[in-house]
């Protein structure tokens, strides 16, 4: 009996051991490794110029897609704003080519990326608040920093991968139908949004329900791509999708950055996981 209580001792000691060992630690090891990815991942967002204190540099993209040629242009990114988006569309009944482009004084910002920006720089900002002079107590405190560090990478991630559902009335009333010279035609909508590593441009050509028409009408909802067949109403016109054309350009910093994010939460579960093993085995064995 009296060996069996002191092997036991000497497990919970060498225990006990290696847990201060992993709070004193490895704890800071693994949050020094995280600030670092951040900071990196948050360097992709910024993308200064030739001079760090100057504007953000401009990158054009081709806009392409393998289904369809009615839509081409190139569209300029500044960091987390649409500087310039120049774009032809052939419209398929008669081929008519019309040519559109952002007014020179206005941008759009693309507010999927200033949030997963801003959702960075606040995991850095928890990341930092305990440096190495920091002497965390409890496994359950280190618990507590993950979560809330993970809460804010989901949802920078989320920003990226998951596009805004709109209604086509919200499209419509959208300040980016504003945006171009000359004015876009009454039966054309546009909306840009980032899905995953990509910038996506979705053209909308619209026809109007006459009010003898015998078509059930049925206000679509909220969708990030609508169909042919949509239909809204928008002041008061009853309206209809007749040709939905996308494109799209790959933003290879957008797939760094998603990169960063996944290795940052694996580091993030893997430490959650080793301060749970501990944690488990203290509750299960009382002193």
């Amino acid at each position: 009996m009296a060996t069996a209580m002191a092997a036991s001792a000497a497990e919970r000691a060498v225990l006990e051991e290696e847990f201060r060992w992993l709070l004193n630690a490895e704890v800071h090891a693994v949050l020094k490794q995280l600030q670092d990815i951040l900071k990196e991942a948050s360097l992709r967002f910024t993308l200064p110029g030739p001079s760090t204190e100057g504007p953000t540099k401009q990158e054009n993209f081709i806009l392409g897609s393998c289904g369809t040629d009615q839509v081409k242009g190139v569209l300029t990114l500044q960091g987390d704003a649409l500087s310039q988006a120049d774009v032809n569309l052939k419209m398929p009944r008669n081929n008519q080519l019309l040519h559109f482009a952002f007014r020179e004084d206005k941008q759009w910002k693309l507010q999927q990326i200033q949030d997963a920006r801003n959702h960075v720089s606040q995991a850095i900002y928890l990341l930092a608040n305990r440096d190495e002079s920091y002497q965390f107590k409890t496994g359950a405190e280190v618990l507590k920093l993950m979560d809330a560090v993970m809460l804010q990478l989901t949802r920078a991630r989320n920003r990226l991968t998951t596009p805004a559902t709109l209604t086509l009335p919200e499209i419509a009333a959208s300040g980016l139908t504003r945006m171009f010279a000359p004015t876009l035609p009454s039966d054309l909508l546009v909306n840009v949004y980032i899905n995953l590593n990509k910038l996506c441009l979705t053209v909308y050509q619209l026809h109007a329900l006459q009010p003898t028409s015998t078509k059930n009408f049925r206000p679509s909802g909220g969708a990030v791509l609508h169909s042919p067949g949509a239909m809204f109403e928008w002041g008061s016109q009853r309206l209809e999708v007749s040709h939905v054309h996308k494109v799209e350009c790959v933003i290879p910093w957008l797939n760094d950055a998603l990169v960063y994010f996944t290795v940052s939460l694996q580091l993030c579960q893997q430490l959650k996981d080793k301060i749970s093993v501990f944690s488990s085995y203290w509750s299960s064995r009382p002193f």
